[in-house]
């Protein structure tokens, strides 16, 4: 390699270790510093020095936007170089990687910002050996956004019938995680390389590429099968989640749905919390784009004021970063949206805008993602008043991952506003069922309380009102339910608490102003409760 190749920052060399990056990997190519060579496949496609130098700079700076300085700094030492001859380079670079000036799929140019490599890429490992004879091991970076491999379960029943059973449980397992986008699965053919060995799961981590491994053992007696899982932080060792399910041995294939659905169930937003956590504790500015998201999905959850301005900023910002991110401008627009829908802001209209806006490009980048999809459908119920359009994304959205709580709960909300409060109570509890320990419980127990009282279910309103506040105390949507469904019952002393709690979690709430809100034109009984309450016109 050059001096100046090796010059370039990211450039790792050979540590005393004598671990050295061998190629990166995006699509089906694969780019080589060292040997600097790019190839296609099994073919090497020919580059020039200066364009594979503008390449290399790209890649190894992925997770930021490169500005024209920067790339002329380090490809052609500050010389000075003209806009023409920068984006002739760059189009040479796009071509020789399959992308072009018109698509930029893999090379996004920013206006006035710059430029940066935005393809999906994995890192290659070579391990120097100790010995000249020894073949070179390889194993693959870490994704930067979480990842899992499921082992095969252990057959603990001496009984060939579970082996099978026990190998379509992770098949199972496998494909139903592999339905969240946001979530790097390994692919069960790779899983399966360690059936029937003793495993070191640290060892695991480090060949697959992952950060968390499942591992688990079946075992069947006296007409019940028993299932025990582990979740392991693959790194560290250490135990993130374990559990044991046992169920009446029946119909295999049901039982095996079963199954399924209680460990995802389980395990998602296990995950999602450990990652937001891990996400919280790295406070340099110098994060990626998925990190960012993380960071704006935890502060969205809490919902308070300044949680959901900052929600809005780190997501903003993780756009910055990557602008094909179609989840994180989704997310980025509710935060719009609520806004507006808790009565925090201070040019309603504005964010309304912004919450379609952001719909809109969410949509565009990707329509194809469940959790994007229950995103864009709540915006597009409540602020676009396209209940039809809504309902067809909240159907696709559950379709496209029936193990996503979020999808479950955005479609409850949907058909509430849209005045079908039976099909959102189901949506609600499959909310519950799929994900029982979710962080947000309290926006799907709240909209199924307003959905009871649209029934006349008061009594089971506020046991859902109540439960989301214990859950969320700060949520002002719970107060609203529980003083609107304990006036129905005549409760006066109740309902008059819950309306005092509500004004205190949202001061500026008024009767109209809510209505203004958007969503509430087919919750009749509800605003009738919150006027026996009390609460102002």
């Amino acid at each position: 390699m050059s001096s100046h190749a090796k010059s370039l920052p990211g450039y790792r060399g050979l540590s005393s270790k004598g671990i050295r990056i061998l190629r990166y990997l995006f699509e089906d190519y694969a780019f080589d510093p060292d040997r600097r060579e790019l190839h296609r496949g099994a073919d090497v496609v020919s580059i020039a020095p200066q364009v594979f130098d503008l390449l290399d700079y790209l890649i190894r700076n992925r997770e930021r936007v490169v500005s024209k300085d920067d790339l002329i700094n380090a490809v052609w030492n500050g010389r000075s170089v003209s806009d023409a001859a920068l984006t002739t380079r760059l189009n040479v670079a796009r071509s020789a990687i399959g992308d072009s000036g018109q698509e930029q799929r893999l090379i996004r140019t920013l206006p006035r910002k710059g430029f940066r490599f935005v393809g999906q890429v994995r890192e290659a490992r070579d391990v120097a050996s100790p010995n000249p004879g020894d073949a070179p091991e390889s194993a693959p970076a870490v994704p930067d956004k979480p990842s899992i491999a499921v082992l095969p379960f252990a057959n603990m029943s001496g009984d060939s019938e579970q082996e099978y059973f026990a190998d379509g449980m992770v098949e199972e397992i496998t494909t139903a995680l592999s339905r969240f986008k946001w979530l790097f699965v390994i692919a069960r053919n790779s899983s399966f390389t360690f059936k029937g060995k003793a495993v070191d799961i640290k060892e695991v981590g480090r060949k697959l590429g992952v950060r968390y491994v499942l591992e688990g053992a079946v075992r069947k007696a006296s007409g019940k099968v028993r299932i025990t899982c582990q979740l392991i932080e693959a790194a560290t060792g250490s135990h993130i989640w374990a559990d044991r399910f046992e169920r009446d041995v029946t119909d295999i294939f049901a039982l095996q749905d079963d199954v399924t659905l209680a460990v995802v169930s389980a395990i998602q937003p296990k995950l999602l919390q450990t990652e937001i956590a891990m996400a919280t504790r790295r406070r340099s500015e110098n994060l990626s784009a998925y990190d960012f998201f993380l960071r704006a999905l935890q502060q969205y959850y809490l919902p308070t004021r300044e949680g959901v301005a900052e929600a809005i900023r780190l997501a903003r910002r993780a756009l910055e970063l990557d602008p094909k991110f179609g989840l994180v401008a989704a997310l980025e627009g509710a935060g719009h949206g609520l806004n507006v829908l808790l009565g925090y802001a201070i040019d309603p209209q504005r964010d309304r805008n912004e919450a379609v806006r952001l719909l809109r490009l969410a949509l565009s980048l990707d329509d194809n993602d469940s959790e994007t999809l229950a995103w864009a459908c709540l915006i597009s119920a409540y602020h676009v008043d396209d209940c039809e359009s809504a309902i067809e994304m909240a159907d696709r959205a559950v379709a496209l991952n029936s193990n996503s709580y979020w999808a479950w709960n955005c479609r409850g909300n949907v058909y509430r506003i849209a005045g079908l409060p039976e099909e959102a109570i189901r949506s609600f509890e499959h909310a519950l069922r799929v994900s029982p320990v979710d962080p947000r419980l309290h926006r799907a127990l709240s909209g199924m309380g307003v959905s009871f009282i649209e029934l006349c279910r008061f009594d089971e309103a506020i046991a859902a009102g109540k439960k989301a506040q214990r859950q969320n105390p700060s949520y002002s949507p719970a107060y609203r339910c529980l003083a609107s469904a304990f006036a129905h019952l005549g409760r006066d002393v109740e309902a008059r608490e819950a309306a005092a709690r509500l004004l205190e979690t949202d001061p500026a709430f008024t009767i109209s102003s809510w209505i203004a809100r958007g969503g509430q034109s087919n919750a009749k009984l509800m605003t009738e409760g919150l006027r026996k309450a009390g609460l102002p016109e």
